[in-house]
């Protein structure tokens, strides 16, 4: 059984301490360029030209990260090209997210045989403006949790979201095709499918859109971009010819995330961890990082949070003398929390946590208790005619905690049937409100992790 969030060892508080303290130059740097920090932090799995990547970074530059509108929310695995676009953010580089309103309307390729439907494509439209949304809250937040980690970081430039079918819905498909972008890609014959071909000229478009407007320099990507990536450089490469920007462009893309065992990371059961908070709570989010197995959880710490690297090593290191405290795995989960959901989320996630897979209740209170698991199909709202002066057995059964009344008399007998995490063996005893947290919730569990959780209109 997990520990309780309310046992999270001094551990925790002590580095939380110790990194407001960090000066600002070894928060950014802790003697490393980005590009090191960056693998340092396992967020690249290939990048072009590393050295003269590095020295490109030394003066601001600009950046850009892509997402297809496929969903209406950020999942967990957006967060890799995301905070690896972030780490670029807060050193000072000018950012951009790039929405692909008219590729997702293509599609990546996937095998697809069919043309989208009308309905998708008001989907996509509506999925864009959201992920909008999304994007933005998700850079915000995450540069408040940055400030309030180390203060003495400077205000960065504002993130730019920009949506490629500004662009794109416009273009002339006979002025496209007689371009010389076209005639140089068409003239490679490279052997793709016409979707393939038509998705990866569409995002070398893209990337040759943003240098020539925004003067962009740099994409991030999944490392299943890479192709498409190169694609757009060569674009560059070929129609601006010596465009006197330096170094010329650069690509670096990101691991596409799996857990040790394989499992696409942030999916359970088909189920993405989404990170609004609507269609994931608090309490599955949190608990999904505090879920995260020894095996992947240094990775994580490194990948998911601003927590310096050094402090993370010194973290990994007391976790492996006793794993059995989950060390590790309660700060990464703090610390994404608090950076998705800030601390009104993070707290909503430890009550029920505690509630749910804690010892001690004398520290819930009925106000929190009910907000922490405002949407959790385990609340529910009563009246006191409904909960007041019955057994609990037959309380157990009328809200479903078990099968019947019998079951429910069986299981107390037996001394499976709690009332605020202590067993109550008497088939006969009644719910009084002094029996309730405040006078007002009761949290009855069935078994070890069977809960319900009643509360008072």
């Amino acid at each position: 059984m997990l520990e309780p969030v309310r046992r999270w060892p001094s551990i925790a508080h002590r580095m939380s301490l110790r990194w407001k303290a960090i000066p600002r130059n070894r928060y950014l740097h802790s003697g490393r360029d980005l590009l090191s920090e960056l693998n340092a932090r396992q967020l690249v799995a290939d990048v072009t030209r590393p050295d003269d990547f590095a020295k490109h970074l030394q003066k601001t530059r600009t950046i850009y990260a892509g997402v297809d509108p496929t969903a209406k929310s950020l999942h967990a695995g957006h967060l890799i090209p995301l905070l690896c676009l972030f780490h670029f953010h807060i050193r000072g580089h000018n950012t951009l997210a790039l929405i692909g309103g008219a590729t997702g309307l293509v599609g990546d390729p996937s095998g697809r045989m069919i043309e989208r439907s009308l309905s998708e494509k008001a989907q996509i439209e509506s999925n864009t403006v959201k992920l909008t949304d999304s994007i933005q809250q998700f850079f915000s937040r995450a540069t408040e949790y940055a400030l309030d980690k180390a203060p003495s970081l400077t205000t960065f430039t504002q993130l730019q979201v920009v949506n490629n079918l500004d662009w794109l819905k416009e273009l002339n498909l006979l002025d496209f095709l007689r371009g010389d972008s076209v005639k140089l890609r068409m003239s490679a014959h490279n052997g793709i499918t016409f979707t393939e071909f038509t998705y990866q000229l569409l995002q070398g478009y893209d990337f040759h859109e943003l240098f020539r407007t925004r003067g962009c320099t740099i994409q991030v990507g999944g490392s299943d971009q890479w192709g498409n990536i190169l694609s757009g450089i060569d674009l560059i490469n070929k129609v601006e010819g010596n465009t006197g920007h330096d170094e010329g462009c650069f690509a670096l893309t990101t691991p596409l995330l799996t857990t040790s065992q394989g499992e696409k990371f942030g999916k359970s059961a088909g189920n993405a961890i989404w990170l609004d908070e609507k269609l994931t709570s608090y309490l599955d989010f949190y608990q999904f990082f505090l879920r995260t197995t020894d095996a992947d959880v240094e990775r994580y710490l490194k990948m998911f949070t601003l927590l310096p690297v050094e402090e993370i090593d010194a973290v990994v290191r007391e976790h492996e003398i006793q794993p059995e405290r989950r060390l590790a795995q309660t700060l990464l989960a703090k610390e994404v929390t608090l950076m998705i959901h800030q601390k009104e989320g993070l707290e909503a996630a430890r009550v029920a946590t505690n509630v749910l897979f804690g010892t001690d209740y004398s520290t819930l209170h009925a106000k929190d208790i009910v907000k922490s698991l405002a949407d959790d199909p385990r609340l529910v709202l009563c009246t006191e005619d409904e909960l007041l002066g019955i057994t609990l057995p037959n309380i157990a059964a009328k809200f479903g905690l078990t099968s019947s009344k019998s079951a429910a008399r069986q299981l107390a007998i037996g001394n499976g049937l709690y009332l605020n995490n202590v067993p109550q063996p008497d088939v006969h005893f009644k719910l009084e409100r002094s029996h309730l947290i405040d006078g007002q919730v009761a949290i009855l569990r069935a078994g070890k992790d069977k809960h319900l959780i009643l509360a008072l209109r």
